[in-house]
């Protein structure tokens, strides 16, 4: 990281705006007692106490950021601050991302005062309005003059646990103005069920009349309500579904049991939401009947995830009729993500016998341009395998400079200095957003001088036509590398592709589990490796070198290939989700299985988005490396059950092609 010293030497322009210059530490230790003083009063905002915030803010008269410390200074005090109070720290530091920052507080505190003319007023100068709530009060403002907004909540509410006072209001204020129905409302009950939203579902059933403490119940104790059974009224019937869906994350079986009981008293669609809640948490543990459980679903009025894993299940079935069926049902906005436009397409030549059919051809066409996961597959479908573009003409030193200059990057550098990559990183995006390709590449080269890398990464994401695939893919750490892959014989552009994802090049990276350094090992993990390999005297804090993170990691990686009869697909999974959940998920094969129908259909999102990205960067890397195209779809191949021959894994591998 850079340190402060080539900070300072670095910014000769102003940080915090330009009618405040930098003022430059005549000596280096006040600068670090600042610095010390400045995490200390971000410190006491956040523990929201105002007389330690003021102390600290007042030791920070000259210091190189004041937008934040006037920022902090304000926060302690938010809710009692007077509106030209605000208005003035807006106007002193327009344009600054923590500009952007204090208008969504405010947007929120506005909303929650119902201050629908001042909230009106700054709500298009949001510019990131990424914030669930403030999109509720803004619909809430518009049902306040009379518009009716049901269709656009309706899609917005979709996460009951992010909804907090905003959203809350939005359903009640719909509910008393009639936008919503009750079957709107029992939509997002057991949603929120589904979804483990305790809060949300309470609030919501008290607009039906329901108890929120049998909802809760069903949430929170699903066993003892399923006991009771289904009861007579519409709220308990509701309540008891909730719990089938609840109890099944324990035990399918019991559930399957309760609703079968509960038959005679249920109407056919609740019978059929009963199905669909016990089917989704089945889908997660591949219980057996699962399909079954779909197909008895039918009629049930779906979640997105219900959407989806009754989709997934139809493609681990080979069902493409049903495929189709069940994509053509979803919501109109999940349909176009690119995961089901792909699928819509795959389904298409399937039905057609294995030929490219003209539906499949646009639908491919339609997201080939995307260089994800899903690009890559439908661009090999039309022919087109992965390519390194030319970089073109590499950024000259003066542009670097110009972009160095901006005093985002700079306030950036500091943060990162500080080990605050929260604000580092927002400020670095923020500066982004008007760049041209250009001049994104000359940042992204600033960032690599800097050892910034995941910032180099994004930035280079973000360019349209020119790209620097260096910037995109780096190999940092490559003579240690090499020679660890080439002992294991293992695939370097595998291992790269992992890393990039795990960890985006940074070093000191460490997870809320406790995983740490390039390739996030676990501190029991990094010990039993070690044991294995015969490395001694292995103490936790090696981890964060880099050269015992790459000996362990790759290690791992290797005893983890092995186990999973070296499918790179499950061994990636395994490296994120545990070699006994792969153990259980591959045992659920009867037979060999398309990877990406395999991958489709992991149980967990995390897992399932990291092989989907591993793989990804991999055949990126492997381009990149070996300077001829690469083919995602071979480097995917097939998963196959455990115990499956050499020759029966080939022949499998060679048919699937």
């Amino acid at each position: 990281m850079i340190s402060p010293l080539k900070w300072i030497a670095g910014a000769l322009i102003a940080l915090g705006c330009a009618a405040t210059p930098l003022a430059i530490p005549q000596d280096l230790g006040d600068s670090r007692k600042e610095d010390d003083a400045f995490l200390l009063l971000r410190d006491s905002v956040r523990r929201d106490d105002a007389t330690k915030s003021e102390f600290y803010a007042a030791r920070l008269t000259n210091y190189a950021i004041p937008s934040y410390v006037d920022y902090y200074r304000l926060k302690s005090h938010f809710r009692d601050a007077s509106t030209s109070e605000i208005l003035d720290f807006l106007k002193r530091y327009e344009g600054q991302a923590i500009v952007d920052r204090l208008r969504n507080d405010w947007l929120l505190e506005l909303g929650r005062k119902r201050d629908w003319a001042l909230f009106d007023q700054q709500l298009p100068l949001f510019v990131l309005n990424d914030d669930l709530q403030v999109k509720c009060y803004a619909l809430l403002s518009r049902l306040a003059k009379g518009e009716n907004v049901a269709a656009e909540a309706r899609a917005l509410l979709v996460a009951p646990a992010n909804y907090g006072d905003g959203c809350s209001a939005l359903i009640a204020s719909l509910a008393q103005t009639g936008q919503f129905t009750p079957e709107d409302l029992w939509a997002q009950v057991r949603l929120a069920g589904e979804t483990n939203a305790t809060g949300p579902a309470r609030r919501t059933i008290m607009l039906l009349n329901g108890s929120d403490k049998q909802v809760a119940q069903a949430i929170d104790t699903p066993a003892l309500v399923l006991a009771k059974g289904a009861g007579t009224s519409r709220v308990d019937h509701e309540v008891f579904l909730i719990a089938l869906g609840r109890a099944a994350r324990t035990s399918v079986k019991l559930s399957v049991l309760a609703l079968q009981k509960a038959l005679p008293r249920l109407t056919p669609q609740e019978q059929a939401i009963g199905w669909a809640n016990i089917a989704l948490p089945a889908s997660y543990v591949l219980a057996d009947d699962t399909s079954d459980y779909w197909r008895r679903a039918n009629g049930a009025p779906l979640s997105i995830d219900q959407h989806q894993w009754r989709t997934r299940y139809a493609l681990r079935e080979g069902n493409w009729k049903n495929v189709r069926d069940y994509i053509a049902a979803m919501p109109a906005q999940l349909r176009q993500d690119p995961t089901w436009v792909y699928w819509q397409a795959r389904t298409s030549v399937a039905l057609a016998g294995g030929s490219m059919t003209p539906e499949a051809q646009f639908l491919y066409q339609s997201i080939a341009a995307r260089e994800d996961y899903y690009g890559l597959l439908a661009a090999e479908e039309l022919g087109r395998t992965v390519t390194i573009p030319a970089a073109g003409a590499p950024v000259t030193q003066a542009e670097i400079a110009a972009v160095a200059a901006s005093p985002g990057f700079q306030r950036a550098l500091k943060f990162f200095d500080l080990r605050l990559r929260f604000e580092g990183t927002r400020e670095w995006n923020w500066e982004l957003r008007r760049m041209s390709d250009r001049e994104l590449i000359a940042a992204a080269e600033f960032a690599r001088q800097n050892h910034i890398l995941d910032r180099m990464v994004y930035t280079s994401e973000r360019t349209r036509a020119l790209a620097d695939y260096t910037h995109r893919y780096p190999a940092p750490h490559d003579d240690i590398m090499q020679n660890t892959t080439r002992t294991l014989g293992l695939d370097r552009a595998w291992v790269y592709g992992l890393i990039r994802q795990e960890s985006r090049f940074i070093m000191t990276a460490q997870s809320s589990a406790g995983a740490s350094g390039l390739m996030q090992v676990m501190p029991s993990t990094g010990r039993w490796v070690a044991n294995k390999i015969g490395l001694t005297n292995f103490v936790q804090e090696m981890l964060t070198d880099v050269r015992t993170n790459i000996l362990l990691g790759a290690n791992y990686m290797n005893m983890v290939l092995g186990s999973m009869d070296g499918s790179q697909v499950l061994a990636t999974a395994a490296y994120n989700a545990g070699p006994g959940r792969l153990r259980s998920w591959r045992g659920a094969l009867t037979k060999p299985m398309d990877s990406t129908i395999f991958i489709e259909s992991i149980p967990y999102l995390e897992t399932r988005t990291y092989v989907k990205n591993v793989m990804t960067n991999a055949t990126y890397y492997a381009a990149l490396f070996e300077g001829h195209p690469q083919s995602l779809k071979s480097r995917l191949g097939t998963v196959t059950p455990k115990g499956y021959s050499a020759q029966e894994q080939q022949q499998t591998t060679f048919s699937s092609r």
